[in-house]
């Protein structure tokens, strides 16, 4: 039975993004299979695998960008007649246009659903200075670093006031110290913000140090081996006293991964060698 993406009744219970039953085939290859969990309100559910188990697929069906071959994804308590967009993303690549500004690349996430020009500048100015680019609004993209790139993606992100934000890899193409400052400023502006976020990622550092919860996906097909609590506030994980619970946690998922990992290998190197 194949059912829609789509926004269900108004919850008592605060938002929640619900995925039920996924499974998703590309002709005759199932990528994802019974995968269900939830992303409840200001909460950050990371999404972490073995590359090749439907990850990036799993967001997309998850933001409407492509209906899955099984099961359904929804929201609750997302008024339809609110000014929240149901989803935006960030993707690895920030996606920029080259010949707008830092200010003009944001208001492309409101040009086509807020025709005031003055509530458009209100609005930039607001979601850069929250995100520490006031200064860059009328820098260009040749400009700016890759980690400041995809702040001004964050930041286009933020503008739209989406109920969920999903994020596909977005510190992937940074180099490590960029990564590890953008982390520390991601969090930041998440306890400030407290926006609902659908994280994939192929990094255990990132899912352990950022996420409330962590969907641990199989090899292809993707199923959920097991959905961990990470139970440390993230204000507290910056604190000398929780780094060896983190890190204990970082080694308990890489146990779950790596014969998933290494079996996922063996199994593309199947395929290479028959395409030979």
């Amino acid at each position: 039975m194949r059912l829609e993406v789509g926004i269900e009744r108004l919850g008592e219970d605060g938002m929640e993004l619900e995925l039920r039953g996924l499974g998703h085939d590309f002709g005759p290859l199932t990528v994802l299979d019974d995968v269900s969990f939830s992303v409840r309100e200001s909460e950050i559910v990371s999404v972490i695998g073995p590359s090749g188990c439907g990850k990036s697929t799993l967001l997309a069906i998850a933001g409407g960008l492509i209906a899955p071959s099984r099961g359904s994804a929804f929201t609750v308590g997302v008024p339809s007649a609110a000014s929240l967009n149901p989803f935006t993303f960030v993707f690895q690549d920030a996606g920029l246009l080259p010949w707008r500004t830092v200010a003009g690349n944001v208001a492309l996430a409101l040009e086509d659903r807020l025709p005031s020009r003055k509530e458009q500048a209100e609005i930039i100015e607001e979601v850069l200075e929250r995100t520490g680019l006031r200064g860059f609004a009328q820098a260009y993209p040749k400009q700016l670093s890759g980690g400041m790139k995809q702040r001004v993606g964050i930041a286009r992100a933020l503008a739209a006031r989406p109920a969920f934000l999903l994020m596909d890899e977005p510190l992937s193409a940074v180099d490590a110290q960029t990564r590890e400052l953008l982390m520390e400023e991601f969090l930041a502006l998440w306890l400030r913000e407290r926006v609902s976020i659908l994280y994939v990622t192929h990094n255990l550092d990132e899912a352990v140090r950022l996420s409330d919860r962590i969907v641990v996906l199989s090899r292809r097909p993707g199923r959920v081996r097991e959905i961990i609590d990470v139970g440390i506030p993230q204000a507290e994980r910056g604190h000398p006293d929780v780094a060896s619970e983190l890190s204990a946690l970082q080694h308990d998922i890489w146990n779950l991964l790596r014969s998933e990992a290494r079996n996922a290998d063996r199994e593309l190197l199947s395929v290479e060698r028959a395409d030979v």
